[in-house]
């Protein structure tokens, strides 16, 4: 595998879309970002990218409500999924999203790894736990960042991560866990790095063609 290094700040805006009908053409690798209404999938995206307003971040979660893609490179896209589970919002809107979520993990060809983002304090609740043997079952690699991780000790913190990765052990998959803090840029770098092997099947493939 080709090992590449991408400028994650060159990242901009593409495009939003209500479901995958309205996606753009399936090809090349998308990385997606999953995660509950309130975990900071917003300010993650916003922190790898060094870019404040890249994605809307909200007081009020749940306001993901479309799916957003951003391009990195040509052929290399950041997918913010609809958060899932608690959204101030009428219950037939939150059905719509979940349907374009599972639809858009189930159906998209181009998808090559899911970052799951949970509070580390609040770890592996049951959607997330679904999200992971979802990815899991469709031979996905998944990242599990463990977000506002500036909100523990340092020995908190490495417990957390210690504890959720034992968790996981069951589920058999691909599936890295680490601590991650937009604030503090904790694991911002390992961030990059793992989107940075998942991206490279792309330029494998131009190399070769």
């Amino acid at each position: 595998m080709t090992e590449i290094k991408l400028n994650y700040h060159k990242t901009h805006f593409l495009t939003s879309a209500p479901d995958i009908r309205h996606l753009p053409e399936d090809s090349g690798v998308e990385i997606a970002f999953a995660g509950r209404s309130n975990a900071g999938k917003s300010t993650a995206l916003n922190a790898l990218t060094n870019q404040k307003n890249l994605a809307r971040t909200s007081k009020t979660p749940g306001r993901t409500q479309l799916i957003n893609l951003f391009e990195v490179e040509p052929s290399c896209k950041l997918v913010d999924l609809p958060g899932y589970g608690y959204a101030a919002v009428p219950e037939q809107m939150k059905l719509q999203w979940q349907r374009s979520l599972g639809e858009y993990l189930q159906k998209r060809e181009c998808l090559r790894g899911v970052v799951i983002l949970m509070d580390i304090r609040h770890p592996l609740k049951d959607l997330d736990q679904q999200m992971i043997e979802w990815a899991v079952s469709a031979e996905l690699p998944v990242l599990l960042l463990l977000t506002k991780a500036d909100k523990l000790s340092q020995s908190a913190r490495s417990k957390t991560v210690k504890m959720v990765r034992e968790a996981i052990l069951p589920f058999q998959g691909d599936v890295q866990v680490e601590a991650y803090s937009a604030l503090n840029r904790i694991g911002i770098d390992k961030l990059a790095t793992k989107l940075d092997s998942w991206f490279a099947e792309i330029f494998t493939q131009t190399q070769e063609g």
